[in-house]
């Protein structure tokens, strides 16, 4: 029987209708329309069976776009979107998408917050404010983060013990500069959150030498990242189209398969699938009968 694997962690775009301006210079490979068309094949070849369809700016409109493609697409089984946190009518407006007829395949909310100025964004009180919403409507929270960000992240764990939050490619760990220490001294205490934080083994190779990086590069921080949460709050995500940037997708995924080969049958499984099913409740079954 073939193994079980989800990815927790994809794009779609078109360049001409959003907010891209980062796909410039070295990312400018990236300034093209991605669709389900250009992902399918490369699940198949990889053996993946469903995805979390990721949002990729601010944009409700993106939001509603991404839920409806949920609906048409076979192995799509959730979107992280995005809704405005400090806007005063968040909860309502979660509550919208919530209700729309594709409404169900919205699983969690995320923001660019290492966009912002701000480190201590997370802090404030108008996004404390949309937290609760989210966390009042039963939807996890994608932590988008670089180390900078990482206290203000553990205080807002730390205030909120009911919301499930995930943090997104390990906080972009400086992988091609070997620094584990820098990064993992500030994720650590995550160790004593653990039971309501995940950590999504994703974006590894675009924080890597793009050119040169070996599997061996990431597994010191694989490693780091299971002793912190756990294997079961560990999660597979390839940040297709960005990885494209540094390899296919085949190859990102069987780095990432070397690098938690040392473990056992069932953490491997829970790395691969059953966290991100558990994490943001995902109906695999829907997707297969073509619910």
């Amino acid at each position: 029987m073939a193994e079980l694997i989800v990815d927790a962690h994809q794009h779609f775009w078109d360049p001409d209708t959003g907010d891209y301006d980062w796909m410039s210079g070295p990312a400018a490979p990236l300034r093209r329309v991605f669709t389900p068309d250009d992902l399918r094949p490369e699940l198949a070849a990889a053996g993946v069976s469903a995805t979390v369809l990721v949002q990729t700016w601010a944009s409700l409109d993106e939001t509603r776009a991404f839920l409806a493609l949920a609906a048409a697409t076979d192995f799509v089984a959730g979107v992280v979107g995005w809704v405005d946190l400090t806007a005063p009518d968040v909860s309502d407006v979660i509550a919208e998408l919530k209700a729309r007829p594709d409404g169900h395949y919205l699983v969690g909310i995320r923001h660019q917050v290492h966009d912002e100025p701000d480190a201590d964004w997370l802090l404030r009180d108008d996004v404390k404010r949309g937290l609760e919403a989210v966390q009042r409507h039963g939807l996890v929270y994608d932590l988008l983060l670089r180390p900078r960000e990482l206290a203000a992240a553990l205080e807002t764990v730390r205030a909120f013990p009911e919301l499930r939050f995930v943090i997104d490619h390990m906080a972009k760990p400086d992988i091609a500069r070997g620094r584990l220490d820098e990064w993992s001294a500030p994720m650590r205490p995550f160790l004593a959150e653990a039971s309501h934080v995940w950590c999504k083994l994703s974006g590894m190779v675009t924080e890597a030498d793009w050119q040169r990086w070996k599997p061996h590069d990431l597994r010191p921080f694989v490693d780091e990242a299971v002793r912190i949460f756990g294997a079961n709050r560990c999660l597979y995500g390839s940040d297709w189209p960005v990885c494209l940037l540094a390899g296919p997708y085949t190859r990102i995924l069987d780095a990432l398969k070397q690098a938690i080969a040392p473990l056992t049958p069932p953490e491997r499984a829970q790395i691969l699938a059953l966290s991100a099913i558990e994490l943001y409740g995902l109906q695999l079954t829907q997707k297969v009968d073509g619910g």
